[in-house]
């Protein structure tokens, strides 16, 4: 990661002495001048500890390192992933066009558009009763067995496009937890239930074992001899293996190493939205998505929404120190959206070197978490507003109702805009001394009543308000996330597209499992891995 500049960091010190409502009151123009419009959507980071002026020098920063560059090279097919030698290509996943895209020579795109056939058939065979299990019955019901990026993507999208009357009902399974699977399979007909198992390498633990189980629950439920393997669609850049485990070669769609897992659901991998939503659906996602990359691609920086709002992101985490950021959705069909996008961030940006391998010379992704408004503001808005912790907060406010409930989609959007307003101006002054003078409280204890009631105001955020949320419009707003927290990485300098973290637990968890499974297996591990080994498996053998 470059170091701030001093000219950058010059400029927080500035705002540092200034309370946010302060700038506001300096210019009159603060409001047009950190506002971005596109179709009909509106991002207001007038309320962030920034100005006109730090903007403008932070996306001069932005050109010093070369974005337009990386931007380029993303939509191109070029090996950004460095430390692994590939390309990342989720956006030629929803390119509208036929231009051809290379990878290593080879036109990508005919392989993109019959995976995207292979999909629409799937969907419509199940949708329209045409795909029929072992019993010659039609598939009523999908559970999709993934985890990771084969798991958060298509659950969020499922979760919060509104179903229509003809939706399929679909279920998650993700948890390796035997409850988990258990729960989703006890409402359901063996005999109308249809698996997804989602898994580039089909050599994903986890969910190798909850479609083994899924596959033992079938052969115990369907008569002998039954085709069991007819319940069963894979999703895997591994053909052999998901045949292998049973399933028909003409019933796995591709996976590619061109398209990481956080980023995948725009691919087969999304095939539970097409079977719950519809084809239509699904591809209105995409387009909704395309929409935003050719705006990413062509906007100039300093109006550009992914580029700005990845500014901000850095701005607050490596200039001005914020070690948290938090996003409330004020809908509640965005529930899922804090958990998809701690993977897309923390996965991506969660790093300590550069792309080049030295260290980082700063803190990178700043820790992620938020919740749904209203209910938030029941919970942890009350830390917000008077804790000693500052945390920019991301509003993500779409202003028309999915459901006919006119009046309470007023109060859902009426409580984000008053809370953003309330973070920044807080509470205090002579109104509340009024107030609590009113309480009639002896003099003593005023002031005490005074402190308890005062928020300090003075916190950062940022409201994004869209139009409603449907499918094109969600597309489009993961599609910013992705190219947000890609302008974040290219300004630390590190590359946002391996994992390596995530796979040094699993790796140390085969020896684990297989002691906790055999009281003879010797575990070689530290004296306290030892212990909780022994413990478990004692506690497990009180069964």
């Amino acid at each position: 990661m470059t170091s701030v500049p001093d000219s950058i960091a010059g400029l927080a010190r500035a705002l540092r002495r200034e309370s946010i409502a302060d700038l506001f009151r300096r210019d009159p123009q603060r409001v047009p001048r950190l506002t971005l419009s596109w179709d009909d959507w509106r991002v207001d980071i007038s309320k962030e500890r920034i100005s006109p002026e730090a903007l403008a020098r932070l996306v001069s920063h932005a050109e010093s390192l070369n974005l337009p560059h990386w931007i380029a090279a993303l939509f191109a097919g070029e090996k950004i992933n460095l430390s692994e030698g590939r390309p990342v290509l989720h956006t030629a996943l929803r390119q509208r066009d036929d231009a051809p895209l290379a990878v290593d020579g080879r036109n990508v795109i005919p392989a993109v558009r019959a995976a995207q056939a292979q999909i629409r058939t799937l969907a419509d065979a199940v949708r329209s009763g045409a795909r029929r299990g072992a019993t010659g019955q039609p598939i009523r019901s999908v559970v999709h067995i993934g985890i990771g990026g084969s798991d958060l993507g298509p659950r969020l999208v499922c979760d919060a496009l509104p179903p229509t009357a003809d939706a399929i009902d679909v279920a998650f399974v993700s948890n390796v937890d035997p409850a988990q699977l258990s729960r989703a399979l006890a409402p359901r007909d063996p005999a109308t239930t249809l698996f997804v198992v989602v898994s580039k390498t089909f050599t994903t633990q986890e969910t190798l074992a909850n479609a083994t189980s899924a596959r033992e629950w079938l052969a115990a439920a369907l008569p002998p001899g039954a085709d069991v393997g007819s319940h069963f669609v894979g999703v895997s850049a591994n053909v052999p293996a998901a045949h292998a485990f049973g399933i028909a070669s003409a019933d796995v769609l591709p996976m590619w190493d061109w398209v990481g897992g956080r980023y995948s659901l725009w691919s087969a991998v999304g095939v539970p939205i097409a079977i719950r939503h519809g084809y239509a659906a699904f591809a209105s996602l995409l387009a909704g998505a395309a929409g935003m990359d050719t705006h990413f691609r062509t906007a100039p920086l300093e109006r550009n929404l992914p580029v700005v709002l990845g500014l901000l992101g850095w701005w607050n985490a490596a200039v001005l120190g914020h070690s948290q950021r938090i996003v409330v959705p004020y809908s509640q069909a965005l529930a899922r959206l804090p958990a998809y996008l701690q993977q897309l961030t923390l996965e991506s940006n969660g790093k300590r070197v550069t792309r080049e391998g030295a260290p980082v010379s700063g803190p990178t992704a700043p820790a992620l978490w938020g919740d749904t408004g209203t209910d938030s503001q029941h919970a942890f808005f009350q830390w917000l507003h008077q804790g000693t912790h500052v945390v920019p907060v991301e509003f993500i406010v779409p202003v028309r109702a999915q459901e006919p409930r006119g009046r309470q989609q007023t109060l859902l959007v009426g409580n984000a805009i008053a809370q953003a307003q309330a973070l920044m101006i807080g509470r205090g002054g002579d109104a509340l001394q009024r107030e609590v003078a009113t309480l009639g409280l002896p003099a003593a204890q005023q002031h005490a009543a005074f402190a308890a009631r005062e928020c300090p105001g003075n916190r950062p955020s940022t409201t994004l308000l869209l139009p409603t949320l449907d499918a094109p419009n969600l597309g489009a707003l993961l599609a910013l996330y992705e190219h947000r927290t890609f302008v974040e990485s290219v300004l630390l300098g590190i590359n946002a597209f391996d994992q390596f973290g995530v796979e040094l637990g699993k790796s140390l968890a085969t020896p684990v499992i297989a002691a906790l499974a055999d009281a003879n297996t010797a575990i070689e591990a530290d004296p306290s891995t030892r212990a909780l080994t022994i413990h478990a498996r004692h506690l497990a053998a009180k069964e």
